[in-house]
């Protein structure tokens, strides 16, 4: 009687790497190969695919808080704040009625796993990595049964957030060009004569098309075919996704989740459990609006009367992160992010000086960090054909795809993305350093 023996860690991860596509998932892009998942254990799993309802129904209020504040039924420096530096006509598309009530249909937050447990570090709309994560738990699951998606998850919940029939269009913009070979492959593996990626000069579109968004509002003034495109979405001749809405393409929305007066509106629309859940989950966050402070007046936590003050902070006391909240080319991709702690006096000054002077145009938030824990890993030493381990810090991003209409709505969890950066790097995002792979409890 014959046995058979199981691969070696070190095959797997070998037939891994040799498994990516001959072209690539990120253009220029490469990572190093796991052969196994990550792990985050049973009760982190079920609380990962309990998290997609919590943000669809945060996502539903943001649409509801924006549309009652142009309303006068909430403050109107709500939308002041999520209309500042936008361009007139996009203000007016998402004033108006035509998407008034859509918002994404893939819903990625950025989980750092902390010593607190999950921490959303953000949210993203229209995020990179589908096309990998979809890659990554095919290949995995040939190894691994258990991954959190299965094997074709991805592919199923990216097909779920459209109609049944019709040609899905995927536009990538120049910009989000590094991301178009995943987008392909994945284009492939669900149904290439139905869904097909293109560039922003394709113009022939058709009525009862769909359309995937792959590039953010910051960029419409490079996307040669925008003016087409949203026309006909707004004329309801095609379906379009994610809307284009630029309050969700902004950081600042967890600064107005903590504000206080706005306390009761979140308890109301979100009801006490997931408001509850959402300040476990959400770092306390501030908008770096530069309007004087009474001489009596506080920013709350932070105790400090003027943003200027931020720059006198000493070193332990900068366990703060500045981000450019939304509508910049340094808004995506780690970039416009800047963790004090980790900069020098003079560099963080310069930070702070420019997040108050860009209030008007690029509204910047002050968001307090959460460390994350260190985790062991193996990865492939390509040179030896050894595993080696590091010691790295982990950037969870689940992917939620939500179907179905209105109160109807289900946000499903597909599948999730364990970025391992070494330990030593404070911001955790892509980096030939880093281990890409799945998520398994």
């Amino acid at each position: 009687m014959s046995t058979e023996i199981a691969p070696s860690p070190e095959s797997i991860a070998a037939e891994i790497k040799r498994k990516i596509p001959e072209g690539g998932l990120f253009a220029g892009h490469s990572w190093q190969i796991s052969p196994d998942p990550f792990r985050i254990g049973p009760e982190a799993a079920i609380e990962l695919e309990k998290l997609g309802r919590i943000l669809l129904v945060f996502y539903k209020a943001v649409n509801l808080l924006y549309r009652q504040s142009i309303a006068g039924k909430q403050p109107d420096w709500v939308a002041r704040c999520l209309e500042a530096g936008k361009p007139d006509f996009l203000v007016q598309l998402q004033r108006g009625l035509a998407f008034k009530n859509d918002i994404p249909r893939v819903i990625r937050p950025d989980l750092l796993l902390t010593d607190k447990g999950f921490m959303v570090s953000e949210l993203d709309s229209v995020p990179g990595g589908i096309g990998l994560t979809s890659w990554l738990n095919q290949t995995y699951s040939q190894f691994h049964p258990d991954i959190i998606g299965g094997a074709n998850g991805m592919q199923a919940g990216f097909k779920s957030i459209f109609p049944a029939s019709g040609r899905v269009l995927i536009v990538v913009s120049e910009e989000a060009a590094t991301y178009r070979p995943e987008m392909e492959y994945l284009a492939a593996q669900i149904d290439p004569d139905r869904f097909k990626v293109v560039d922003s000069n394709y113009t022939a579109f058709q009525p009862g098309d769909s359309v995937y968004r792959f590039f953010e509002l910051f960029d419409l003034a490079n996307v040669a075919n925008s003016s087409k495109l949203l026309g006909m979405a707004e004329n309801k001749e095609i379906s379009l996704t994610p809307p284009p809405k630029t309050i969700f393409e902004e950081k600042s929305l967890f600064a107005l989740f903590w504000n206080r007066n706005l306390h009761n509106f979140w308890r109301e629309s979100l009801g006490e459990s997931y408001q509850k859940k959402l300040q476990a989950l959400i770092p306390y966050t501030w908008l770096i609006d530069p309007t004087p402070l009474p001489p009596q007046a506080s920013f709350p936590e932070l105790g400090l009367t003027d943003w200027i003050h931020l720059k006198s902070l000493s070193q332990k006391q900068r366990d703060l992160i500045i981000k450019i909240s939304g509508f910049s080319e340094n808004a995506w991709g780690a970039r416009g992010v800047y963790l004090g702690s980790d900069l020098p006096q003079a560099e963080w000054s310069t930070v702070v000086d420019k997040a108050i002077a860009g209030f008007e145009k690029s509204p910047h938030i002050l968001q307090r960090y959460e460390k994350p824990k260190t985790f062991a890993a193996s990865y492939l030493d390509e040179a030896t054909g050894l595993l080696k381990t590091m010691q790295g810090r982990v950037r969870l991003c689940p992917y939620y795809f939500v179907e179905g209409d209105h109160d109807q709505m289900r946000a499903n969890l597909s599948g999730a993305l364990a970025t391992i950066c070494p330990a030593d790097k404070k911001i955790i995002h892509g980096m030939k350093d880093a281990i890409l792979a799945p998520t398994a409890p």
